[in-house]
C-alpha cells in the first residue's frame, strides 16, 4: 500500500530538520502501536542522512552491539573501540554531530526503562552540553502514552522541557479512508466502507493488511479476523497491557462494559461491584483511551456524563474479542460470526454517529461539534454543531436507512435544546449511509 496523508507531520518533521542543521533538535512522536510512526519517520527522512535505533528488550551491551552495526551500515559514521553502554554511544553521536549534520531517530524510546533508567538523565547532561554545537536532529518515538508522556512532560524528570516540538499521532481520518477505498476497491458500499472505519479505525498497519490482503467488504472483513492464528486475536492485549501493568484485569473489566453500551460510571460501578473513579480518570487523562462526553451546552460541573472508548479498533475487540474469549479459546468462530452479523447493525449505530461528526469537523464551518440528551437519556440528538461567529447550528440525526429519518419528530425532541440557541439559524438535517 502507497504511503497516505500525513502531510501536516511531514512537514513538521522536515521543517525541524531544517533547523537542525544550526542548532540540534529534539522531537518527541507519541502514537499508539500500529499506528504508523516508524513508517512516518522513514518516510521523512528517506533522503536524507538519517540513522534508525529500534530499543528492543535486550540486554544494554547487545543493544548498543547491534546500534554500532546499523549505524555503521546506514551512514558514514565509523566507531572506534568497544561500547558497552548506549551513553557512551549516544555522546560520540553528539561529537560527531558537531562536523555533520544527520538524524538520529530513536524508537519506542520508552522501553529504556527496562534497559537502564539512568540513560534519560545521562543523555540530558550530554544533550545539555553540547546541543548548542551540534547539527543532529534526535527524533524521539514511542508507543506507550503513560511512559511517553512521563518522560517528557513530568517536570520532575530529567528530559522534561528539552523537546523543541512533540507530535502525537493519531489515525486516518474518514476523508483518506474514503481515499483508499476509491484508490483499492472503487465498488465498495457505504456499509463497507462503514465496517472498515469501525474495524481499522483508521489504524495505519490494519488499513495496510486489509488492502494488501484485499479485504474489503464487511463478510471479509469478519472473517479475516475471526479466523485461527489471527493477529487480531491478541491485539488488544498487545497493545494495551504494557500501559495497565498489573492492573490490567480492572481496567479490561471496564473497557469491556463501555464497549457494550454501559456508558456511564454508575453502570459501570453497579455491575463491578466498586468504585472506578480513580480507574476511568487514568483511562481518560493518563493513558487516553477514553473520552468523557457531555450535552453541548453542559454546565460546569454537571455530572450527566458518558464514557466512550476513542479508538475504534480497541472497541470493537473489547465487545466481540475480550467478552467471547472462551468462544475463540475453543475456535468456535462459527458460532461467534453468527452472533456479529445480528448484532452489528445495533453496534454501527454509534460508529456512524461519529463518521459523521467526524466528517463534518474536516469541513471547518463549525466552531463546536457535539451530542445532546437531558435528563435520563430524554431527546437524544445525534449531532449538534454550530458555528458561533455566524449565528448558524445543524441538529441532525443519523440512521443507517434513510427512510427512518424523520425530520417532524427531530424538530420535537430539540424544542428545548432550540430555546437555549436564541438567535441562531437552525438547519435541520438527516444523515444515514447514502451519506458517507
Amino acid at each position: 500500500m502507497k504511503f497516505y496523508n500525513r502531510e501536516n507531520e511531514l512537514e513538521i518533521l522536515n521543517d525541524i530538520e531544517l533547523k537542525s542543521a544550526n542548532e540540534a533538535k529534539m522531537t518527541f512522536l507519541v502514537g499508539r502501536r500500529r499506528i504508523g510512526k516508524t513508517a512516518l519517520i522513514k518516510e521523512s527522512y528517506k533522503n536524507s542522512n538519517f540513522i534508525y535505533f529500534f530499543v528492543s528488550k535486550k540486554n544494554e551491551v547487545l543493544l548498543c552491539e547491534e546500534f554500532v552495526s546499523t549505524t555503521e551500515a546506514d551512514s558514514n559514521i565509523k566507531f572506534f573501540g568497544n561500547f558497552t553502554r548506549f551513553i557512551d554511544l549516544f555522546s560520540y553521536l553528539m561529537d560527531v554531530s558537531k562536523k555533520q549534520s544527520f538524524t538520529l531517530a530513536i524508537d519506542e524510546f520508552q522501553e529504556f526503562y527496562k534497559v537502564n533508567t539512568s540513560i534519560y538523565s545521562e543523555m540530558q547532561n550530554i544533550w545539555d552540553a553540547n546541543k548548542n554545537e551540534s547539527k543532529m536532529n534526535l527524533i524521539l518515538s514511542g508507543s506507550i502514552y503513560s511512559l511517553m508522556k512521563k518522560i517528557f512532560e513530568n517536570n520532575k524528570e530529567p528530559l522534561f522541557g528539552r523537546a523543541d516540538r512533540k507530535i502525537y499521532l493519531k489515525p486516518f481520518k474518514v476523508d483518506i479512508l474514503k481515499q483508499i477505498y476509491e484508490d483499492y476497491y472503487p465498488e465498495y458500499s457505504s456499509a463497507d466502507l462503514l465496517s472498515f472505519y469501525i474495524i481499522t479505525g483508521g489504524v495505519a498497519k490494519y488499513v495496510e493488511l486489509f488492502v494488501n490482503d484485499k479485504v474489503y467488504t464487511h463478510n471479509n472483513m469478519i472473517d479475516y479476523i475471526f479466523s485461527p492464528n489471527s493477529l487480531f486475536l491478541e491485539e488488544g492485549k498487545n497493545v494495551l497491557i504494557e500501559e495497565f501493568g498489573r492492573e490490567y484485569a480492572t481496567y479490561f473489566s471496564i473497557l469491556s462494559l463501555i464497549s457494550s453500551s454501559k456508558t456511564s460510571r454508575s453502570e459501570i460501578e453497579s455491575i463491578l461491584g466498586k468504585n472506578i473513579g480513580g480507574y476511568l480518570d487514568k483511562l481518560e487523562k493518563e493513558y487516553s483511551v477514553i473520552k468523557k462526553v457531555k450535552p453541548i451546552f453542559a454546565k460546569p460541573g454537571m455530572r450527566s456524563q458518558k464514557y466512550f472508548i476513542d479508538d475504534n479498533f480497541l472497541n470493537f475487540w473489547f465487545r466481540y474479542i475480550f467478552k467471547y474469549k472462551s468462544l475463540i479459546e475453543i475456535e468456535n468462530f462459527k458460532l461467534l460470526k453468527k452472533f456479529i452479523k445480528t448484532d452489528f447493525n445495533i453496534y454501527s449505530g454509534h460508529f456512524l454517529e461519529k463518521y459523521f461528526i467526524e466528517k463534518l469537523s474536516l469541513t471547518d464551518q463549525f466552531t463546536e461539534i457535539g451530542t445532546y440528551w437531558e435528563s435520563n437519556n430524554q431527546n437524544e440528538i445525534d449531532i449538534v454543531a454550530i458555528n458561533e461567529f455566524t449565528k448558524k447550528a445543524m441538529i441532525a440525526e443519523v440512521k443507517l436507512k434513510q427512510e427512518k429519518i424523520s425530520i417532524p419528530k427531530l424538530r420535537y425532541k430539540a424544542k428545548t435544546l432550540v430555546a437555549k440557541l436564541k438567535n441562531y439559524e437552525v438547519e435541520y438535517k438527516g444523515f444515514s449511509l447514502n451519506d458517507m
